[in-house]
């Protein structure tokens, strides 16, 4: 079996020094489709490093991601083809905010192992600290198509009943044709987001957008729209990806909110509002 459950939770965390500049950051909000209109004062927050606020988001991609998805599939007891990887949720639980340079210790290990029949689902955890304590926790559910079946955990439903009532707001986010091209920039150079042939053999009809793109485009969208632009006041973020998303379409996204709390439910306009983003929550004060 591929995939050997026991082993790859008994391995050994793996562990490496991460570090970033404003440049990462201005980078990571370029990729998520901050700067437009440019010269727009909410804007400028993101993308001049003069006045940075660093998006909680960033930490999925800080340091390169690196130990991250493509490193948890090369933990011990893990062997499997690229090609059947989906990345099937993510949560980011927030210590501190982040600042716009640092240097920190990202640890990595497999957390756990669920068997869903037809797939496995590893639960990549990193938790990340620099010299003063705790900055961010990060769980990346990983989603293995055709590994699972050998009778281990299910795992827990992660599936939420969905908010009742309309939406409190309702924003529509346009996804530019290379926006998969620059986010991977940040670091995931899955050629299932760039390599017309690979996203074939992976059973698309082109590359798809990175799901931690439509994550963080999310999120840059409840801060912007009902947190006042404040991303201190984020303090976990989770969410199941329900579904993929081709660039040069659009995200609408519903919001519910409360004071807090804000779930968000994401579809993909053009594609008869087919959910793209589910059960996503975040937490703020």
């Amino acid at each position: 079996m591929p995939i050997d459950a026991a082993k790859a939770l008994a391995a050994e965390p793996r562990s490496g020094e991460i570090t970033w500049d404003h440049k990462d950051v201005q980078l990571y909000h370029l990729g998520i489709g901050a700067g437009i209109p440019a010269t727009d004062p909410d804007e400028l927050r993101y993308t001049l490093e003069s006045r940075l606020h660093v998006l909680p988001s960033f930490a999925t991609v800080a340091g390169a991601g690196s130990p991250g998805v493509i490193s948890g599939l090369s933990m011990p007891g893990v062997d499997v083809d690229l090609a059947k990887v989906l990345h099937g949720g993510q949560s980011l639980t927030i210590h501190r905010p982040l600042p716009a340079r640092g240097a920190a210790t990202a640890t990595g290990r497999i957390a756990a192992v669920y068997d869903k029949g037809k797939a496995a689902v590893l639960v990549m955890r990193t938790e990340v600290a620099d010299a003063d304590g705790p900055l961010w926790t990060n769980d990346a559910q990983i989603f293995v198509r055709g590994e699972g079946g050998w009778g281990g955990d299910r795992g827990p439903s992660t599936r939420l009943e969905p908010p009742a009532g309309d939406p409190d707001r309702i924003v529509d986010r346009h996804i530019r044709e290379d926006q998969a091209l620059l986010y991977r920039l940040c670091g995931d150079y899955n050629p299932l987001h760039a390599d017309p042939e690979f996203a074939k053999r992976a059973g698309f009809d082109r590359p798809i957008l990175h799901g931690l793109c439509t994550y963080g485009m999310t999120l840059k969208a409840v801060v912007d729209t009902l947190l006042g632009g404040d991303v201190g006041r984020v303090r976990s973020y989770s969410t199941r990806f329900a579904g993929v998303v081709y660039p040069g379409e659009t995200l609408r996204m519903r919001m519910w909110h409360t004071p807090r709390s804000t779930t968000v439910a994401v579809s993909a306009v053009e594609r008869d509002d087919a959910p793209v983003l589910a059960d996503t929550i975040v937490e703020h004060g």
